[in-house]
């Protein structure tokens, strides 16, 4: 891990310090993170109410740019050339870093849950879209969600390795995940409260490590 993506995490832990009884669990989550992308594999989402949201703004930090630019490769840029909009599209699209939340799929989500069971959404989508060495984000405040237990039950079954964010006490996701982020609260709204300064932190080192650093986003 280079020294500016370790600064991400440890400037987290300074502003919150009640993380710092999950430092291993957020390092550990990092790395894996990192071995994900550099090794081509996605990251799969999933939460409910508050954590829904979480799950589509994770997605939507590693999808684009985040805190630096991510421009497209050049060789990518020169094929481009040839269609009218090329020149525009080359300076435009940012590199993406895989991720897809499982909470927005409105018309799968909506004939599952009618057809078969609502219960096992999560799971249906893992068992599309997952491949062996993936990981599943699964986002629980008490872990004990049942819709994100049993995608994060699949999720083994496949292959995937499973970080969990929950609150104190890790619930059933604490003995699934292989990694299981324990935040030091249990109020839905505290837990969600340092939830997300830890996925901030997460892909901002992603971000750091697989991009050269240059100019910083301050625009939004």
């Amino acid at each position: 891990m280079k020294k500016t993506t370790e600064a991400y995490l440890v400037g987290l832990l300074d502003r919150y310090p009640a993380l710092k009884s999950v430092e291993s669990e957020i390092y550990g989550a990092a790395l894996s993170l990192i071995h994900l992308y550099q090794h081509k594999g996605k990251l799969l989402v999933c939460g409910n109410r508050g954590s829904a949201a979480d799950s589509l703004h994770i997605v939507g930090e590693l999808m684009k740019s985040f805190h630096q630019c991510r421009p497209i490769p050049l060789a990518l840029r020169n094929k481009l050339e040839k269609y009218e909009d090329g020149d525009d599209l080359g300076s435009h699209l940012q590199m993406p870093l895989r991720a897809i939340a499982l909470v927005c799929e409105a018309g799968l989500n909506t004939a599952f849950a009618n057809d078969v069971n609502p219960e096992y959404i999560f799971a249906q989508q893992v068992l599309g879209y997952g491949d062996k060495g993936d990981i599943l984000m699964a986002i629980s405040t008490s872990g004990n969600s049942c819709n994100v237990v049993y995608a994060a039950e699949i999720a083994k079954a496949l292959g995937l390795t499973v970080i969990a964010l929950t609150g104190q006490g890790g619930g059933k996701l604490k003995k699934l995940a292989d990694i299981c982020i324990t935040v030091p609260e249990t109020e839905t709204f505290k837990v969600q409260e340092l939830h997300l300064p830890v996925y901030h932190a997460l892909c901002l080192a992603v971000e750091n490590e697989m991009f050269k650093v240059g100019d910083t986003l301050w625009k939004r």
